[in-house]
């Protein structure tokens, strides 16, 4: 649930967001997406030149009240190169990163005469938009979206930077914020992530496990998911950096409609 930055407005969804006060909010990952996560990033790549495709379809349910049509449409922005594409599903029936759907699916391939992807991306509501913009930002600007130039030191040395600590346990492969409230790991990936590279398994007792960075912000112990994100094995290192730079970045972020979790963890001041 999402709550208004000020508390004189009621919580009704039928308030038009543009007339809220805007705030300057910090820490950026827990400040959520302003509930614009699909115009944010749609507007991003719309700048960077790529081309939008919306597919509309129906389903046609059956219920004792008799029958009903349901309409779900998929937005699909694809480079000039044709080698990257970012999806938005979340009317699509996706499926879930840390029980929340996923929104974003950011996709590549080596050369146009695949049909498949080389490698996935996925991001639920909840991401901060800079963040995900960033890695779309860096996506564009590769000549090559599909090749590993870096190793994973470069997306932890991203989020040190700005004061994220290493995991004691796992230094060379997990960090997280300083209130233990997001963290970033390079681990087994969940299921229904897609890659293309078989050699993207690791070895591990008499199985195969895929290995990705994943991230997520948990607002305190036990408590539900504010976002997740998952990167499949093949995306490149240097690419998840610059989600990381992103998401940890102390500068502040613009906000007029915060996640009801993480208000009161949030610091805000008003952008006049």
């Amino acid at each position: 649930m999402e709550a208004l930055l000020n508390s004189h407005y009621p919580l009704d969804p039928s308030f038009a967001a543009g007339a809220l006060p805007a705030y300057w909010v910090s820490p950026r990952h827990l400040a959520g997406d302003d509930g614009r996560l699909c115009d944010v990033v749609a507007d991003s790549l719309t700048g960077l030149g790529w081309m939008s495709l919306t597919a509309v379809r129906g389903r046609r349910d059956f219920d004792e009240l008799g029958d009903h049509q349901v309409l779900r449409s998929t937005v699909l922005h694809i480079s000039p190169d044709a080698l990257r594409w970012a999806q938005w599903m979340l009317a699509d029936e996706p499926f879930h990163l840390g029980g929340l759907p996923v929104a974003w699916q950011v996709s590549a391939r080596s050369d146009t005469t695949s049909s498949l992807a080389d490698w996935s991306a996925y991001f639920t509501p909840g991401v901060p938009g800079e963040a995900i913009t960033e890695f779309l930002l860096a996506l564009d600007q590769c000549s090559q979206p599909t090749t590993l130039y870096d190793g994973p030191e470069v997306v932890l040395a991203a989020a040190a930077r700005h004061g994220w600590l290493r995991d004691a346990d796992q230094p060379h492969a997990a960090a997280m914020h300083p209130t233990f409230t997001a963290r970033l790991s390079l681990g087994e990936v969940p299921p229904l992530i897609q890659d293309a590279d078989p050699s993207v398994l690791t070895a591990e007792g008499d199985g195969q496990v895929a290995m990705g960075w994943q991230a997520w912000a948990e607002p305190a112990m036990g408590a539900p998911y504010l976002w997740a994100a998952s990167f499949s094995a093949s995306v490149p290192h240097r690419l998840v950096a610059a989600f990381a730079s992103s998401l940890s970045s102390t500068a502040p972020v613009l906000r007029r409609v915060l996640p009801e979790s993480t208000r009161d963890q949030l610091l805000c001041a008003p952008a006049s």
